[in-house]
C-alpha cells in the first residue's frame, strides 16, 4: 500500500526549466485550493551584511510598479487568498494560497515583487524596520529560537551560521536591501513550487509573468559549509531553562540521522503512554527533550533541545539525552527496525500537508534531484546496523555544539553532561 502511494506521488509532479530560465515543480491531487511558492536563494547565508535578508523578507508584498502595498492587500482579500513570506538560512519563500482558478492574479503579485519592487523609503522606515525589530526581539526572548540561532553561529560561523534575524546593531540601509535584491532576484536563483495546480499550467504562468522581465543572471554564491562546534552560555530570565546539544557535518544529509531522531524521540506512538524511547522514561518530570534535524544543501545540524522549569532538571535530562545519543551507535535488531519504521512514517506523513511537500521539493529542485517520497523511503531502508553505527559514531566524534540559556550559574557545562 505504502509503495503504491509513494509511486503515485512520484509520478504526480515534474521538474522542468521553463523559457524564463527558472525551475518549476508542481503536484496536483485535485484539491480545491492552490498554493504557489516562489523560492529564492536569498537566505541569510547569502547576505553580504548581517540583517539584510531579514529586512528584504519584510519588503515582500510592498509597493511595486503594478500595484501599491494597500492595493495588493485589497485585491488579495477580494480573491479570498493569503500571502505570506518566510526566511530560512538558504531561501526566501514567497507563498500565496488561494482558490483554484485564481492563480493568474497571485502568480503576478509574486512575480512583480521580483521584477518591479519600488523599495520606497517611507515603507522601509514606517513598515519594514518596525517589523524587523519586533521579530528580532521576539526571537531573542524565545529560549528555543535563541538557542538554535546561537547553535548555528557556533556550528558554522559564517554562511549557515548567519542569523535569520537582524540585530539591533545591524544598521541595514535601504541601499543595502536594493543591492542584495538586485543580485538575489536572478533567474538561476529562483524556483517556483506549486500544489493543487498542473505543472504545465504553472509553467505557462511563469513564462508569461517573468519572460522578458528585468531579472538578472547572477548566481547566488556562498562558501562551502564547514562544521566547527563550540560552547556558549547566555543569562536569561522569563522562559524555560534551555540547553541545546548538537553535532554537525558537512555534505549531504545522512538518512541515518532520521532514524536516530526517531529512536531518541520521546514522543509515544500511543497517546498517554510512555513510549519506548531510551529518553522518555529516564528524564525528570517537568523536562522535555526534542530531537532536531536541520538539513541544508551542503551540511546538517543534528541536536537535542532540552528544556525544563529548573536548571537541575535540565542538567539531569541533558545527561540522559547525551548517554542515550552515544549508546545509539549500538542499535540493532528489532530496536533498529522500530526506529526505521518510525522514520519512514515521519517522512511519509510529512507529505500529507503542503508545508511538507514544499519542504521536500525545495531541497531538491535546484539540483534536479529525485524529490519523491519513494526515493526518501528507499534511502532510509538502505541503512543497516553497520551503516547506522558508523554514522552515529562519526557525528558524535565531532566537537559538540553546546548552548545553555537561562540561569547559567546552575545550568551544566558540556563536560558535565557527558560530552
Amino acid at each position: 500500500m505504502l509503495a503504491r502511494r509513494a509511486s503515485a506521488f512520484a509520478r504526480s509532479f515534474a521538474t522542468v526549466v521553463d523559457n524564463a530560465g527558472v525551475k518549476v515543480a508542481a503536484i496536483d491531487n485535485g484539491q480545491p485550493t492552490t498554493a504557489v511558492t516562489f523560492l529564492v536563494k536569498a537566505g541569510s547565508r547569502y547576505e553580504p551584511k548581517p540583517g539584510v535578508a531579514h529586512t528584504l523578507k519584510n519588503f515582500a508584498f510592498k509597493s511595486t510598479a503594478k500595484r501599491s502595498a494597500l492595493g495588493t492587500v485589497r485585491e488579495s482579500e477580494l480573491y479570498g487568498g493569503i500571502l505570506s513570506a518566510s526566511l530560512s538560512r538558504e531561501y526566501l519563500a514567497l507563498t500565496s494560497e488561494f482558490l483554484r482558478g485564481d492563480e493568474s492574479f497571485f502568480v503576478d503579485v509574486m512575480s512583480s515583487f521580483l521584477t518591479s519592487s519600488k523599495f520606497q523609503r517611507h515603507e522601509f522606515q514606517e513598515y519594514v524596520l518596525p517589523v524587523v525589530e519586533a521579530e528580532s526581539t521576539a526571537a531573542s526572548r524565545n529560549p528555543a529560537t535563541h538557542a538554535l540561532e546561537l547553535a548555528h553561529s557556533l556550528a558554522f560561523r559564517s554562511g549557515l551560521g548567519s542569523s535569520l534575524f537582524a540585530s539591533p546593531h545591524s544598521h541595514v540601509s535601504l541601499d543595502d536591501v536594493k543591492e542584495f535584491a538586485a543580485r538575489a532576484f536572478s533567474k538561476g536563483n529562483i524556483a517556483i513550487l506549486g500544489t493543487g495546480i498542473d505543472s504545465a499550467a504553472l509553467t505557462q504562468l511563469v513564462e508569461r509573468t517573468l519572460a522578458g522581465a528585468s531579472v538578472g543572471n547572477v548566481a547566488a554564491e556562498s562558501k562551502p559549509s564547514t562544521y566547527f562546534g563550540g560552547e556558549t552560555r547566555v543569562e536569561s530570565h522569563g522562559g524555560p531553562e534551555t540547553v541545546f546539544i548538537g553535532f554537525g557535518a558537512a555534505g549531504p544529509v545522512d538518512p541515518a540521522l532520521a532514524i536516530l531522531s526517531a529512536h531518541l524521540s520521546p514522543q509515544p506512538s500511543v497517546k498517554w503512554s510512555q513510549g519506548l524511547s531510551p529518553i522518555s522514561a529516564a528524564i525528570p518530570q517537568g523536562t522535555s527533550v526534542q530531537p532536531i534535524i536541520m538539513p541544508y544543501s551542503d551540511a546538517t545540524l543534528f541536536g537535542l533541545l532540552v528544556q525544563g522549569s529548573t536548571a537541575e532538571g535540565v542538567k539531569e535530562a541533558a545527561k540522559v539525552a547525551t548517554k542515550a545519543l552515544k549508546e545509539s551507535a549500538g542499535l540493532k535488531g528489532d530496536a533498529l527496525k522500530t526506529a526505521v519504521a518510525k522514520a519512514k512514517f515521519a517522512a511519509a506523513s510529512s507529505l500529507d500537508g503542503r508545508d511538507g511537500i514544499l519542504g521536500a521539493l525545495s531541497t531538491k529542485v535546484f539540483v534536479n534531484s529525485d524529490a519523491s517520497i519513494e526515493a526518501t523511503l528507499a534511502s532510509i531502508d538502505k541503512v543497516d546496523a553497520t551503516a547506522f553505527s558508523k554514522s552515529v559514531a562519526a557525528i558524535t566524534k565531532a566537537k559538540p555544539t553546546f548552548v545553555a540559556i537561562g540561569s547559567v550559574q546552575a545550568l551544566p557545562f558540556a563536560d558535565e553532561v557527558g560530552l
